[in-house]
């Protein structure tokens, strides 16, 4: 399919996109299931045949069936009614814009009935004009309370889903499982023959510790889903952090429970209960066990436990790189269309400080008049 044409009108649905999407989540409580569809498009991607990516595949009927994507049938209909009302977005724009989690902000009115006791004017002016600045970069508040995820549009859709297993599997038999099945598919001779080989196997692995070498192999699992995404060990860790919001649901994954007390709070309390270690109520999947078992995983770990602004900080990065794999930002272009729009935002952003101004200068009006 054709890249969409991102001019002013473009933007300007992507704006009213998000508008909807914000307000659809709200009512909803549907944050985690959002952030996991956006996962999802885009975690397919391989950098070595270029394909799969943040596209929109993940409407098919063909790869929302995929195991991996049990229950995504919600968050994709949830979409189509956003979709509706904006049908010049791609749905490869549509699935990432709704991922984006935003730190809290201030209204205007609260940054400027903020108390100004023993601070000079020149300095409220300046601390004014920063927040104000930073206001017009930011599209929206998300209730979650996440990190700052910048969001460039611009993605093309296609209707070619990659085969299935490109995305991480915690449900992927343990070796002695492995082991057994594989006696069971290779041994050619008698039933009784097999059963012997069986009871061989489970005898010899009884008497070693088998944690050390389950542990290595979901290490060895997320490092070859990920880094076929060209991501690094940061990425999967941060990224992993993502799982502070939700709960995993037996009928779409088998498994059950939050990984979090308040799985509606984006925090770094995934890395907190993650050191803890079992907890009752709460989830801990093999692969995350795995970022214990590995020394280069655990340092990222102790540190987001430690340092919520490094997690935050790292975790933006990377859902911003795992958002824009095999995609070119417009702007690295240079066209024409994109100066133009860089001119409308511009122009918006000086909007918004000739409005706070307005704003400012009436309160101080409203002082002035009260202290005479």
């Amino acid at each position: 399919m054709a890249l969409p044409v991102v001019d002013t009108e473009y933007l300007k649905e992507i704006d009213k996109a998000r508008r909807d999407l914000r307000a659809l989540i709200a009512s909803k409580n549907c944050a985690p299931i959002m952030l996991r569809l956006a996962w999802h498009d885009a975690g397919t991607y391989d950098v070595h045949t270029k394909t799969g990516g943040p596209n929109g595949s993940i409407r098919s009927e063909e790869e929302y069936s995929h195991g991996s994507n049990n229950g995504l049938k919600i968050a994709i209909d949830f979409c189509e009614e956003v979709k509706f009302k904006c049908p010049k977005i791609t749905y490869a724009d549509l699935y990432q814009a709704l991922s984006g989690l935003y730190i809290p902000s201030y209204s205007v009115h609260a940054m400027v009935t903020n108390e100004t006791s023993g601070e000079s004017w020149n300095h409220f002016l300046a601390r004014l004009f920063q927040i104000t600045e930073w206001l017009a970069g930011v599209v929206a508040v998300e209730i979650t309370g996440g990190p700052t995820i910048d969001f460039v549009p611009g993605r093309k859709d296609s209707k070619i889903s990659p085969q299935e297993g490109r995305l991480p599997d915690a449900k992927k038999e343990n070796l002695q499982t492995s082991l057994r099945r594989s006696i069971s598919e290779n041994i050619s001779n008698t039933a009784d023959d097999k059963l012997a080989a069986v009871v061989i196997l489970d005898g010899l692995l009884s008497k070693r510790d088998m944690s050390g070498t389950e542990g290595a192999r979901w290490v060895s699992h997320l490092r070859d889903i990920f880094c076929r995404m060209g991501l690094s060990d940061k990425d999967i860790v941060a990224l992993s952090g993502g799982h502070t919001l939700g709960r995993a649901h037996p009928e779409r994954s088998g498994f059950d429970g939050p990984w979090t007390r308040n799985p509606l709070k984006f925090d770094n309390s995934y890395f907190v209960e993650l050191l803890q270690g079992e907890a009752e109520g709460l989830l801990k999947l093999p692969t995350d066990k795995a970022l214990l078992d590995d020394l280069a995983f655990r340092g990222y770990v102790e540190l987001y436990a430690k340092d919520e602004d490094a997690f935050f900080r790292d975790y933006a990065a990377s859902h911003k790189k795992l958002s824009e794999l095999g995609f070119t930002p417009p702007n690295s272009s240079g066209s024409k269309v994109i100066v133009k729009d860089s001119t409308v935002l511009v122009q918006s952003a000086v909007g918004v400080v000739v409005a706070a101004a307005v704003v400012v200068l009436s309160y101080f009006y409203d002082v002035r008049k009260k202290m005479k």
